[in-house]
C-alpha cells in the first residue's frame, strides 16, 4: 500500500478513536453542566479551531494525533465557578471520568457485532492438521513437535489447562499463551469426554518470546440468530482478557517492551490490515479501541483510571484529595508516560527501518 495512504488511514482511525473517547467525556460533562473551555482532538499546535459564541467552548484540531482533551474548569485547579468540575458531586465526576474509556469499549463491542456478521467463525473441532510447508510459513522451525501425537481428526477441544474454549479465537489464544509448554486438553472424541495431559505444540519465536502454534485447522461454526450475539460477546470478552493478561505479562517480565507498540508500530499494523480488506481493518480498529479503553482505566496517574481511584477513595472516606495536589500527581504521571511513549516510538522506528 502507498505509504501516504497508510498514513491517511492510520490518522483517520486514530482520529476517530480519540474523538469518541473525548466525546464521552464531553457529552457527560455537558449533561452535568460542567463548564468547558476547549474540546481538542490531537495535541500540540492548533491547526483548526472554532469558538462557539453560544457556549464559549473552543473546538480545535491539533497537529499530533496522539491524544486529545476536554478542558473543564476546575479539573486540575481550584475554581470559584459554581459549575466547575471540582464543584460537582463525586458520583458525577466519576461518570464523566469513566465515560471516555467506556465509549471506546462499547464502540469496540458494537464493531465486533458487525465483524461477526462479515467473517467466518471457527469452532474448536479439528478438521485437518497443518502440513510441514504450512508450519514453515508460520515460522515454526522444529517440525518434529506436533499435537497430532495425541490429538485426532474430529476431536472437539473444550478446555485448555482447565479453561473453557468455544471459539477458534479462544483456542488459538490459549495455545499461543500456554503452548510453549505441554498443556492439558479436554476433548470430545466419539461422544466421550477425554482428558489429554502433556500435549505439546510447535513453538514460534518472535522478539525473543516463545509462543505455542496451533498446528491444525478447525471447522467453521454455523452462525444464526441464536448464537450471533453470544459469539460477539465471547470475542469481546477475549479481547479485554488479552488486554489484561498482556499487562500482567509485562509486569511479571514474561513479555518485554519489545512486544509493545506505539503509534508508529500501530500505524504499520493498520496499513497491513487495510491491505487485507475492510474486515481486517475493522478488526484492528476495534482491537485498538477496546485496548485504548482498557488502558485508560488502569490506576495510573494521568490516565482516567488514576483519577477514578482518587474519586472512589473520596466516595468511601468522604475526604477529598486537594485539587492542586491531584494536578501535580497527574502532571508527574503524564511526564513518565510521555517518556515511555517516546522510548517505544524510537523502538518502532528502528524496527521499521531495519
Amino acid at each position: 500500500m502507498n505509504p501516504a495512504l497508510t498514513v491517511i488511514i492510520a490518522l483517520l482511525v486514530f482520529g476517530f478513536l480519540i474523538f469518541i473517547h473525548e466525546f464521552g467525556h464531553y457529552i457527560t460533562a455537558r449533561i452535568f453542566k460542567v463548564s468547558i473551555t476547549e474540546f481538542s482532538i490531537g495535541m500540540g499546535p492548533k491547526l483548526l479551531w472554532y469558538d462557539s459564541k453560544k457556549t464559549g467552548i473552543r473546538y480545535s484540531l491539533a497537529m499530533f494525533p496522539i491524544g486529545g482533551f476536554v478542558a473543564m474548569v476546575g479539573e486540575n485547579e481550584e475554581s470559584d465557578d459554581p459549575n466547575a468540575f471540582d464543584k460537582k458531586p463525586a458520583w458525577q465526576r466519576f461518570i464523566i471520568t469513566a465515560a471516555g474509556a467506556t465509549v471506546n469499549i462499547v464502540a469496540g463491542v458494537l464493531a465486533m457485532l458487525i465483524l461477526v456478521g462479515m467473517i467466518d467463525i471457527g469452532g474448536t473441532r479439528i478438521g485437518a492438521f497443518r502440513t510441514d510447508e504450512q508450519l514453515t510459513e508460520m515460522g515454526v522451525s522444529d517440525l518434529t513437535v506436533r499435537s497430532s501425537d495425541m490429538l485426532m481428526l474430529e476431536d472437539e477441544i473444550t478446555h485448555v489447562n482447565g479453561k473453557r474454549v468455544v471459539l477458534a479465537d479462544e483456542l488459538s489464544y490459549e495455545i499461543m499463551r500456554n503452548g510453549n509448554e505441554p498443556v492439558t486438553l479436554t476433548v470430545i472424541r466419539g461422544g466421550e469426554e477425554i482428558i489429554l495431559e502433556g500435549v505439546t505444540f510447535p513453538i514460534l519465536e518472535e522478539e525473543g518470546q516463545e509462543f505455542g502454534a496451533m498446528d491444525f485447522l478447525i471447522y467453521k461454526v454455523d452462525k444464526n440468530i441464536g448464537n450471533f450475539i453470544p459469539i460477539a460477546f465471547r470475542k469481546s470478552v477475549l479481547v479485554m482478557r488479552m488486554c489484561w493478561e498482556s499487562v500482567i505479562d509485562l509486569i511479571t517480565g514474561r513479555y518485554t517492551l519489545a512486544a509493545v507498540s506505539g503509534p508508529v508500530g500501530i500505524s504499520t499494523a493498520i496499513g497491513d490490515a487495510a491491505k487485507q480488506g475492510v474486515a481486517s481493518l475493522l478488526n484492528i480498529t476495534l482491537l485498538i479501541s477496546m485496548n485504548l479503553g482498557f488502558m485508560n482505566l488502569l490506576p495510573i496517574p494521568a490516565l482516567d483510571g488514576g483519577r477514578l481511584i482518587t474519586i472512589l477513595i473520596e466516595m468511601i472516606t468522604r475526604k477529598r484529595l486537594p485539587t492542586k495536589v491531584e494536578g501535580i500527581i497527574n502532571a508527574v504521571g503524564l511526564i513518565v508516560l510521555l517518556g515511555l511513549s517516546f522510548i517505544i516510538m524510537i523502538k518502532d522506528v528502528v524496527q521499521l527501518i531495519i
